[in-house]
């Protein structure tokens, strides 16, 4: 990888100061950094770090819109290498009740101030300082096609900028509860031109030598009755809505992934209760399940994917009550064991999780010849 002059012209800082600046990473983000040859190093250490701090330590914190995929986690977690999320907006309208971006992201959807301005100075640094390529995801915090992108079209012209600077991104994600709004023409257009990487990609051979598409859409729907959907997405488009466009996605070659996400404990409950004495409906019985798998394998999807509904300590509002009814559930469940709280949220036991929710719907999925990856599993296989 050449070394870039724009580092001079920009920063006035060259290669040894930009590797200088790397040895100050704070130690949860240094796997990245350590594995990356000198040059790419210094590169992505421009880019992420905020490299006028006065600070002893630094956090990967400097981008306005091209950011870190998770700049709370610590890296030896995510051994595959740096990866971008682009969040268009701020807040979501779905009012999903267990989602976990509630606890820090508004109810309601806005644009972001120069959100234009600042994806293009984002991407003009990612060429300048030619960082090496890497996964962008749309979006872990607000869903990128949600009912304000009818008018401000925001994903689109972040579709639009990304393949404008194809070469520095590995895959695309876009994860999204309104695939419908991909069938349009300017969004169908765009999806099949990032579908391809282009000539002279440092990845293109890796890619095309392992069938791996590096464009993915990844449908969330964890129902299969809308009274369910209703219950626990209420904001959000309906089952036909969802189904219908994934159906036509797949009819024009666009890959795509379902998202059965979360996934919430079934009926019959130990010792004889069900669900309804929490005040919660059945809403993913086996049957409920594999009616959604099977849709998957009958498409041609990809894969599915998986995780287990966490109940989250809201600050600033309350927890919705389907959750609280949900964590008196996961209580009982778990007895005598006690509900595990990690990053700011209550979790059923591993043990508990696998036996009474995850493995059943694994050996589904495994009837149908349906591949199932645990959502963090998702992630890191993404090239």
């Amino acid at each position: 990888m050449r070394e870039s002059a724009a580092v001079m012209r920009l920063f006035q800082i060259d290669t040894e100061e930009a590797l200088e600046i790397a040895e100050r990473v704070n130690t949860k983000y240094k796997p990245v950094f350590d594995k990356l040859p000198s040059t790419q190093r210094a590169a992505v250490a421009l880019y992420f770090l905020p490299h006028k701090s006065q600070k002893e330590i630094l956090g990967v914190t400097r981008p306005r819109v091209v950011k870190w995929y998770c700049p709370f986690a610590n890296q030896k977690d995510f051994p595959t290498g740096h990866r971008y999320c682009i969040n268009v907006y701020a807040g979501c309208s779905h009012k999903c009740k267990y989602c976990y971006a509630q606890g820090y992201e508004p109810n309601q959807a806005r644009c972001k101030d120069n959100f234009k301005k600042k994806l293009l100075k984002d991407l003009e640094e990612i060429q300048e300082f030619n960082l090496p390529p890497a996964p962008v995801h749309l979006s872990n915090s607000s869903d990128p096609l949600q009912p304000i992108e009818q008018q401000q079209k925001l994903t689109l012209y972040t579709l639009q900028q990304l393949l404008r600077y194809r070469q520095y991104f590995t895959s695309v994600v876009i994860l999204t509860k309104n695939p419908s709004t991909l069938l349009r023409p300017q969004y169908l257009a765009v999806l099949r031109d990032l579908a391809e990487l282009p000539q002279g990609h440092l990845r293109k051979s890796f890619f095309d030598n392992n069938s791996i598409p590096p464009l993915r859409v990844e449908v969330s729907l964890a129902f299969s009755l809308q009274d369910h959907a209703d219950f626990y997405d209420p904001g959000a488009p309906s089952i036909v809505n969802r189904t219908e466009a994934l159906k036509q996605l797949r009819q024009n070659d666009i890959p795509v992934a379902l998202r059965i996400d979360p996934l919430l404990p079934r009926n019959p409950l130990p010792d004889g209760k069900v669900l309804a004495d929490f005040q919660l409906p059945d809403s993913q019985s086996l049957s409920a399940l594999e009616e959604l798998v099977r849709f998957a394998a009958e498409n041609g999807v990809l894969r599915v994917v998986y995780s287990v509904a966490k109940i989250i300590s809201l600050r600033y509002k309350p927890v919705p009550e389907a959750m609280q009814q949900l964590k008196q559930v996961y209580e009982y469940i778990s007895k005598p064991d006690r509900l595990v709280f990690r990053g700011g949220s209550w979790r059923l036991p591993h043990h508990i999780a696998q036996k009474n929710i995850v493995k059943p719907f694994l050996k589904i999925c495994k009837s149908h010849n349906m591949k199932a990856y645990f959502c963090k599993q998702n992630l890191l296989l993404t090239p």
